[in-house]
């Protein structure tokens, strides 16, 4: 009964569409209708405002942070489930018929959570490779492929399969993305 109740609570959690409830707030339109379409930060930053963008950023930061530390604490033994749960609802959330963001925000909320190293190893593959490329979905890609990395340079493989899955499921929801960077047709982001 436990893990069912940490996994949708961890789901629901996830599945706040904060991208979405702040663009309809503050600027009464749909931030589906808007640049690519997608719930998440970088979209946010597409309405042309700082204040949701970077708002959207923490929101989708803490809604991860929240279940798996309490998790963390009180339930050991289900942090990966609360942190997968957490990531699956930014993704897959049943309030706009499971079409989400991409879950890199709620992704790295996860990586703090469960070892705030990993939230930093994760910024600095994104800006060294943003700061390269202007690419925030490259970056993305790169942060998210770090994590994996270090853990197997490392030789903590408990924890590498779990974090190869995050990477399989951030790889899927960046596909669009990445038929674009191979045909040369992603956008740069700006993020100041």
């Amino acid at each position: 009964m436990d893990i069912f109740l940490i996994g949708i609570i961890s789901y629901l959690m996830g599945s706040i569409p904060f991208g979405y409830i702040l663009t309809k707030i503050f600027l009464k339109k749909d931030i589906r209708e808007i640049g690519s379409g997608n719930i998440g930060a970088t979209n946010a930053l597409r309405t042309g405002s700082k204040f949701l963008g970077y708002s959207t950023l923490i929101l989708d930061i803490l809604k991860a942070i929240v279940p798996v530390i309490y998790v963390k604490i009180f339930y050991q033994d289900f942090l990966y489930i609360a942190s997968l749960c957490a990531f699956l609802g930014h993704v897959f959330p049943i309030w706009l018929k499971f079409k989400g963001g991409k879950g890199v925000a709620t992704y790295l909320g996860i990586l703090f959570a469960i070892n705030f190293y990993f939230g930093i190893i994760f910024i600095i593959s994104w800006f060294v490779t943003f700061f390269i490329s202007k690419f925030s979905s490259l970056s993305s890609l790169v942060g998210s492929a770090s994590i994996p990395i270090y853990l197997l340079i490392l030789s903590q493989f408990d924890q590498v399969i779990f974090f190869t899955i995050m990477f399989v499921l951030i790889f899927f929801a960046h596909r669009e993305n990445i038929k674009r960077l191979i045909n040369k047709e992603e956008s740069k982001t700006k993020i100041y």
